[in-house]
């Protein structure tokens, strides 16, 4: 059972769910530990919460930009998959993002607010895990869940069954992904 979730914009989570994508951008919620240089996120597995409100079609490149819907919060969110961290790049260089771009979603205005947005912190690509739940879960939007934050506990009536959920890029596919970052970003991989 999870119950912890990751809130992330609409768009964001249907493309990781259909393996579209499997990299995120991340400042903050990321911490050394284990050591200098050693890499985790606050949560490594969680559920893929998506948001509306906040989603901006002009960040996001043409090619899916139909697809982005620009409304209030629903009264009920459906969770169809979880993920799991796979691996974890501190980026300091913003033109890696150029030799990326078949793997991202976001336009160049996007990753460089992401880089500009407090520049005191590093900006983290995650390499994602995607699973699509057996079982997708619909839930209350109720207030504990609202509100621009990253993570979401669910209450202990909300937790999700996790059993059987599938992969929704396979091994070999993955391995490409995480084989090109590593490519473009070689010294600053962490597992």
């Amino acid at each position: 059972m999870l119950d912890i979730a990751l809130k992330e914009w609409s768009i964001v989570c249907d493309l990781l769910l259909e393996g579209s994508l499997a990299l995120l951008l991340r400042k903050g919620g990321i911490h050394e530990s284990g050591g200098p240089g050693v890499f985790e996120l606050e949560h490594p597995r969680f559920l893929l919460y998506p948001t509306w409100a906040h989603q901006k079609p002009e960040m996001i490149r043409p090619g899916f930009r139909g697809r982005v819907q620009v409304q209030a919060e629903p009264g009920a969110v459906t969770l169809a998959g979880l993920a799991e961290v796979s691996r974890i790049w501190p980026v300091k260089d913003r033109a890696a993002f150029d030799h990326l771009e078949d793997l991202h979603c976001w336009t160049a205005q996007q990753i460089d607010m992401r880089f500009n947005y407090k520049p005191e912190n590093p900006l983290y690509l995650m390499a994602l895990r995607v699973y699509r739940l057996k079982q997708p879960r619909t839930l209350a939007n109720i207030a504990d869940y609202g509100g621009c934050k990253s993570w979401v506990p669910l209450t202990p009536g909300d937790a999700v069954d996790d059993t059987g959920a599938t992969a929704v890029l396979d091994d070999a596919v993955f391995a490409q992904v995480v084989e090109r970052v590593q490519g473009i970003l070689p010294s600053q991989a962490h597992e």
